[in-house]
C-alpha cells in the first residue's frame, strides 16, 4: 500500500526550482551583490579618471599652459621634455593610469610638491567639512520632513515645501555670503571666515598626534577654548553646505512618510485608536529612512561640488579651496589630481550606501 510519505510527488518545475533555489540563499544573493558592486568600482575610476585626464589635456600640455608666457622658448621646451610631456598622448596616459593606481598623482607645477601630500594636507579638511555638512542636513531635513508630513496639504506643510525648495535652489555661495551678513557682519557672534583663530592654530601645530581634522585636534589640546573656537569656525560653513541637502532630505522623508501612512498596517493601527502622531513618529520613522540613505552617494557627490564653492566663500582651507587656487596658477597637474581623487571618494561613497541599503532593504540585492 502506498502511504501519504511513500506517495510520488509532482516533478518540479526548473523555473521554480530556480526560484526557490535564489530565494531561500539570502546571504548568497547579498555577497554576490557586494561582489558584483565592488567589482564595479574599478571600471567606474577608471572612467572617471580618463575624463579628468583627457579633459586636463584639451588644453595641450600642463607646462606650456602654466608657465607658458613666462619662459623662453628653450626653457619651456626643456621643461616639457623633462617632464615627459613631449612624448605620445597614449604613452602618457597609460603611464598616469599606472601611476594613479599607485597613489602617485604626479607633481604640482606651480609650488613643486607631490600632489599626494597636497591631498592629505588639505583632504582631511574638506572630509570634516562634508562630515558637518550631513550632520546639519539630517538634523534639519529629517524632522522638518515628518512635520510637514504630519501636517500635510496644510499651512506648515506649504511652508516647508517652499523652505526645502530654497535651501537646494539657492547657490550655495549665495547662502554663505547671506549667513556671514547676518551673523558674523550684523550680530557678531560667529566668525566670518577660516577653520581657527591664529592662537588655535598655533596651540594645535604642537601636537605630537595631530590629524589634520581641526576638531580631533582640538580635543588632543584639551583646551575649551580652543574646542569652542574650532567648533564656531565650523558653524557657518557647514550650515552653508548642509541646508543644500537638507532641503533634499525634507522632500524625501515627507514624500515616503506619507506613503506609508496609507499602507494597510497603518490603517490598521489607525482603525485601533492610535494617534497621527504616533503613526508619523513610530510606523512611518524607520520606513522614510531607507530613501534617504540610498541617496546619500549622490548627496556626497554634491556636497562635495559644493564644498569647492563653500571653502572658497568662507577661506576654509581643503580640497575644494586649494582646487580654486590651482586653477588660477592653471596648474594642471595638481587640478587633475585633486578631481580625480574627489572621483574616488564618490565612487567609493556610492558602494558604501549600495552596501548600506541592501543591508536594510533585501530587494535592493534582486
Amino acid at each position: 500500500m502506498t502511504t501519504v510519505e511513500n506517495a510520488p510527488r509532482p516533478p518540479v518545475a526548473p523555473s521554480a526550482r530556480r526560484k526557490r533555489t535564489s530565494s531561500g540563499g539570502g546571504g548568497g544573493g547579498l555577497g554576490r551583490y557586494i561582489l558584483i558592486r565592488f567589482l564595479l568600482i574599478f571600471p567606474t575610476i577608471l572612467i572617471l579618471v580618463s575624463m579628468v585626464f583627457w579633459l586636463m589635456r584639451i588644453t595641450g600640455d600642463p607646462i606650456t599652459a602654466a608657465l607658458g608666457g613666462r619662459l623662453s622658448a628653450e626653457q619651456l621646451a626643456e621643461r616639457i621634455h623633462t617632464a615627459g610631456y613631449d612624448r605620445p598622448i597614449m604613452v602618457q596616459f597609460v603611464e598616469y593610469l599606472g601611476k594613479v593606481f599607485t597613489g602617485d598623482f604626479g607633481t604640482t607645477i606651480s609650488t613643486n610638491r607631490p600632489v599626494s601630500e597636497i591631498l592629505t594636507t588639505f583632504g582631511f579638511a574638506t572630509a570634516e567639512l562634508v562630515f558637518y555638512a550631513l550632520i546639519v542636513a539630517f538634523i534639519v531635513g529629517i524632522p522638518l520632513g515628518m512635520v510637514a508630513a504630519y501636517w500635510r496639504d496644510k499651512a506648515p506643510d506649504a511652508v516647508l515645501r517652499v523652505f526645502a525648495i530654497l535651501c537646494y535652489a539657492t547657490p550655495v555661495f549665495f547662502a554663505g555670503l547671506l549667513l556671514k551678513l547676518v551673523f558674523a557682519v550684523w550680530l557678531r557672534v560667529l566668525p566670518v571666515a577660516g577653520r581657527a583663530t591664529a592662537g588655535s592654530e598655533i596651540e594645535m601645530t604642537f601636537l605630537p598626534n595631530k590629524t589634520g581634522v581641526y576638531t580631533i585636534d582640538a580635543i588632543q589640546t584639551g583646551n575649551p577654548d580652543v574646542i569652542a573656537d574650532v567648533l564656531q569656525h565650523a558653524v557657518l560653513p557647514a550650515l552653508a553646505l548642509g541646508l543644500l541637502t537638507a532641503g533634499v532630505f525634507l522632500r524625501l522623508v515627507r514624500a515616503n512618510v506619507i506613503g506609508t501612512l496609507g499602507a494597510d498596517y497603518v490603517d490598521a493601527a489607525r482603525s485601533r485608536g492610535v494617534s497621527e502622531f504616533r503613526l508619523v513618529s513610530k510606523h512611518a520613522f524607520r520606513p522614510a529612512l531607507v530613501p534617504i540613505i540610498t541617496v546619500i552617494g549622490f548627496q556626497i557627490a554634491l556636497l562635495l561640488v559644493g564644498a569647492v564653492l563653500t571653502e572658497t566663500t568662507f577661506e576654509w582651507k581643503g580640497l575644494g579651496f586649494m582646487l580654486v587656487e590651482f586653477i588660477k596658477a592653471r596648474d594642471y597637474v595638481a587640478v587633475q589630481g585633486i578631481v580625480a581623487l574627489l572621483a574616488v571618494i564618490v565612487a567609493l561613497s556610492n558602494f558604501i550606501v549600495d552596501i548600506i541599503a541592501a543591508l536594510i532593504d533585501p530587494r535592493v540585492r534582486y
